[in-house]
């Protein structure tokens, strides 16, 4: 039944191994080409590219109202109908089944020359929806590029904690081959055995749940550049983070370049131009429209049996709104509001960005201390476990002081990678706050 369970633990040792010994096989993808081909590939980056595309392409003078509308009119008319006419001289005619057309077409132009200024509002308002389209196009481009930069780095932490699972699980495979060796010769009991072996699956079972996580993060990723998820690669073996950061900077920063700043100032200007457009509907309104139009008609039965004739027919419209029940009153005031409710909005975000920048920027101050502190541990528990396994092949240390140090070597190296991510993680959120998130 041992020997079952032994060749069990190696199959599951070697599956892990397999596993680590692939991951340095496969084509290494770096962050920078992650990046490219996120940025090339991702769907909300393509998405929010159209929408800057049709907005670009509604920012124009005919879709606000300044240029004159040409159309080429054409009207046809026939009717049928059992007519008797008296004529002035007491002469009388009579048709059954008279047919009568009419026939008119020619081009028409239509152009409001005077709208209260209302086209050129909505022109600046067309011009600002572009300007809120690249703004959120922006955003996607800052949001992906942290959410790949964020996986990505997941990665380097995940490989880093499967090394030190497979470190740690060799040497259990000792530990447990030390035990057997000396319950054999009678130096030691079986429990001891036992104790190992249920160590080594701890440790194997812990490798195989991590390198399931790194499966699925790398999917997350495979996701976020939008290709094949079954895409296999390895990253980068070391976590970098940018500690010369300056708080200062970054809210002055962030007051700048911020994207969902921008789109609030932008979502301001629009309200301001709305009611520009309202104001608008107080002043009259003047339309020119000219025609030139060929007629041909025909009757059975009249005078003129056949009329044929061309013209040009042109004229002046204009209206002006004397009352209308207060609603040109009621609609400034809600304009008035709208304005003052998207300041509000972009006066608390601005307070919730500086409020975010200064927390984050604790938080990483800390971390920055945390990766030091984890560092100088890990290089103690490191020693430690090397000290201890040269002893406990001696026979001078106790098996459960053993694992201790074992355990102690894998917590602190998961503290030392955890922080380093955490440290990384808080880098990568301060510079998307500030609009400054890129490789460099």
């Amino acid at each position: 039944m041992n020997r079952k369970k032994n060749k069990f633990t190696i199959l599951l040792f070697f599956t892990g191994f397999l596993h680590l010994s692939a991951i340095y096989a496969q084509e290494r993808l770096n962050l920078e080409q992650a990046v490219q081909i996120a940025l090339e590939n991702n769907y909300d980056i393509k998405l929010n590219k159209n929408d800057v595309e049709q907005a670009k392409n509604n920012a124009n003078r005919a879709n606000a109202g300044m240029l004159p509308i040409v159309t080429g009119n054409l009207f046809t008319n026939h009717n049928v109908s059992n007519t008797k006419q008296t004529l002035s001289n007491g002469i009388v005619q009579e048709r059954n089944g008279a047919k009568n057309t009419n026939f008119v077409y020619g081009p028409e132009l239509n152009w409001q020359v005077f709208d209260g200024f209302q086209m050129f509002a909505r022109y600046d308002r067309l011009k600002e929806l572009e300007n809120l389209g690249e703004a959120n196009f922006k955003l996607a481009v800052q949001t992906t590029l942290a959410d790949v930069i964020n996986n990505y780095y997941d990665l380097v932490q995940q490989q880093q904690q499967i090394e030190a699972l497979s470190g740690a699980l060799e040497i259990s495979r000792i530990r447990l081959r030390n035990s057997e060796s000396r319950y054999t010769i009678g130096k030691a009991a079986k429990l001891e055995v036992l104790a190992a072996s249920v160590d080594l699956n701890t440790d194997t079972t812990n490798l195989l749940r991590q390198i399931d996580l790194y499966r699925n993060t790398k999917i997350n990723l495979n996701e976020l550049l939008a290709r094949d998820i079954n895409t296999d690669f390895t990253v980068t073996d070391t976590i970098i983070i940018r500690s010369s950061m300056i708080l200062a900077e970054l809210q002055n920063a962030a007051s700048k370049l911020n994207p969902s700043l921008q789109s609030a100032l932008i979502n301001k200007r629009i309200s301001e131009i709305n009611l520009r457009e309202v104001k608008a509907n107080r002043y009259p309104g003047i339309n020119l429209n000219t025609a030139y139009n060929f007629n041909r008609s025909t009757s059975e039965l009249g005078f003129a049996r056949n009329s044929v004739g061309r013209g040009l027919n042109y004229g002046l419209t204009a209206s002006v709104n004397i009352f209308n029940g207060y609603l040109q009153k009621r609609a400034e005031k809600n304009a008035s509001l709208q304005i003052e409710n998207n300041q509000l909005q972009y006066e608390k975000l601005n307070q919730s960005i500086t409020s975010q920048l200064s927390s984050l920027y604790q938080t990483f101050q800390t971390n920055l201390q945390l990766v030091k502190l984890e560092r100088q541990n890990l290089e103690v528990a490191r020693q430690n476990m090397d000290i201890t396994l040269e002893k406990f092949r001696l026979g001078s240390v106790a098996p459960l002081e053993f694992r201790e140090a074992q355990r102690n070597y894998i917590d602190a190296n998961a503290r030392y990678t955890n922080a380093q991510f955490e440290a990384k993680l808080a880098e990568v959120a301060l510079l998307q706050l500030s609009g400054r998130l890129n490789l460099q």
